[in-house]
């Protein structure tokens, strides 16, 4: 497959030595930081955002949880699968990092030998900040912006081009979206039973609000309903 924007009279790479350019004239300390950011800590603050998501809903406790449940533990695995739907598009492209074909950039990272199109980061970040997004606009919204900052970061290490970070932005979405109503269908029937198990419950509904179990195999929401409608 040919490969993309080898030249540099294309605003990809006019971008992309825009964007780098600031790293070599940003201090020392805040380029280690940035690699930091950009390689782990964006991945690790999204990973916190959907425990933070998780601890929200499960106190909560409304009526949707299970399926709000279900949209939350989809982010993770959406994001899992477009990682995997990467794998053969990366070898289909065969696009090398831009640091082999283009001189002058402050490559951040070393070692990076594999395909460049599309990047894993932008990939992983947007498909659960979208899938955050399904589950509850205000923390998907945080997950998004956590995710454009990624991409930022993974063209300011100049180890991608900006459209290896649209890219992946493009297939996280995509995967996410597309395959969500049938995971959804999948995932909440397993949710809701999981919120009706006595020992973890609580995983899906705080103690708090966690429907329970009396006689009859009837919840004590469903035995308080019957008796005020008697």
């Amino acid at each position: 497959m040919a490969v993309i924007a080898e030249s540099g009279s294309n605003p990809d790479v006019d971008l992309l030595y825009d964007i780098n350019g600031l790293a070599k004239d940003a201090p020392h300390w805040f380029d280690r930081a940035m690699e930091f950011v950009g390689e782990y800590g964006l991945l690790l603050a999204m990973v916190l955002l959907v425990v933070w998501c998780w601890w929200s809903v499960r106190r909560r406790g409304d009526g949707e949880v299970a399926a709000t449940m279900a949209a939350l533990v989809w982010a993770p695995l959406a994001a899992a699968i477009a990682v995997l739907v990467n794998v053969p598009i990366r070898g289909f492209v065969e696009r090398p990092r831009p640091f082999l074909t283009h001189q002058g950039l402050d490559v951040l990272v070393s070692g990076k030998t594999d395909y460049s199109f599309v990047s894993d980061h932008a990939t992983i970040t947007m498909a659960m900040g979208v899938g955050l997004f399904i589950a509850n606009r205000r923390f998907g919204l945080a997950g998004i912006g956590l995710a454009l900052a990624e991409g930022f970061c993974r063209v300011y290490m100049g180890v991608h081009y900006p459209t290896d970070v649209v890219g992946g932005f493009a297939l996280g979405t995509a995967v996410v979206l597309l395959l969500s109503p049938l995971a959804t269908a999948l995932l909440t029937p397993v949710m809701k039973a999981v919120e009706g198990s006595p020992r973890v419950g609580w995983i899906v509904r705080g103690r708090s609000a966690t429907v329970g179990v009396v006689p009859g195999g009837r919840t004590a929401l469903e035995s308080e309903e019957r008796d005020l409608a008697a």
